[in-house]
């Protein structure tokens, strides 16, 4: 393999083609991701490779200080690495500009946040339509859009219902459904249980194992041993790099 500081521009569009061929999501070579505070250098990310196919689903995980919300950052297209290379659906976003990135995280991202992120004042059916207004998606094809992601995480009779009128478990659905409206190449979920109790943060892994079933591509970034658990595969990191990657025998929750 070339060595990834020396690709030419033909260099990297193959090799995009190639990986979207394989069916491969998302691709890193050494990704690093440097902070200067003060005199002192911090390596948050510190030469990550990751490989990660079409409808895998996988747990990133570490302690507080591990790298992985940096790592998450990089990969959800919210930060740029200090250098390697990042590649998402056969595109290398780690070369791409602000305005670039914005456009990959409304087609190519579905977030779920731990703090769920809906507009207090809408109803669930216009937060999950907000990511097709950003793509200028036409008023009927988004309120279609919308009701069948809101179908397909169980909550099509609270669709005119705002935040305050859900439970957080409802909630987070809505945070789901808003997240798979655009039919994302992954989706990326933050801590998705944090801000909820036990009980309803076994619905939400159920959720997620559904949607998984269903050939949806998921990362999940959490500390918990647990929740990674629902994974079929968990990449731990620890000092801004790759501890151990393994795959999962039995996950949580998964029907036999």
């Amino acid at each position: 393999m070339a060595n990834v500081g020396v690709l030419d521009k033909v260099d990297k569009l193959e090799r995009g083609e190639q990986l979207r061929r394989d069916g491969i999501i998302i691709r890193t070579w050494d990704l690093m991701k440097t902070y200067v505070m003060g005199d002192q250098t911090i390596h948050a990310v510190a030469g990550v490779d990751i490989e990660i196919h079409k409808g895998e689903y996988v747990a990133i995980m570490g302690p507080s200080g591990s790298g992985k919300s940096t790592l998450m950052n990089l990969i959800g297209c919210l930060d740029t690495p200090s250098a390697g290379l990042y590649y998402l659906n056969g595109k290398l976003v780690s070369d791409m500009d602000d305005d670039e990135l914005a456009r990959i995280r409304n087609k190519e991202i579905g977030f779920v946040f731990q703090t769920f992120n809906l507009l207090a004042r809408a109803t669930a059916l216009h937060n999950v339509e907000l990511p097709l207004i950003y793509s200028g998606i036409p008023s009927k094809e988004r309120i279609e859009r919308a009701k069948l992601a809101l179908k397909e995480v169980d909550l099509t009779e609270r669709m005119n219902h705002k935040p305050s009128e859900l439970s957080g478990g409802q909630r987070q659905r809505v945070a789901v459904a808003r997240a798979l409206v655009n039919n994302p190449s992954i989706l990326l979920a933050d801590e998705p249980t944090g801000a909820l109790d036990t009980a309803t943060g076994v619905e939400i892994m159920a959720l997620f194992a559904r949607l998984h079933q269903r050939g949806n591509t998921i990362v999940l970034v959490t500390h918990e041993h647990d929740i990674a658990l629902h994974a079929h595969r968990v990449i731990h990191i620890r000092d801004g790099k790759v501890e151990r990657d393994e795959r999962v025998e039995h996950p949580i929750g998964e029907k036999t």
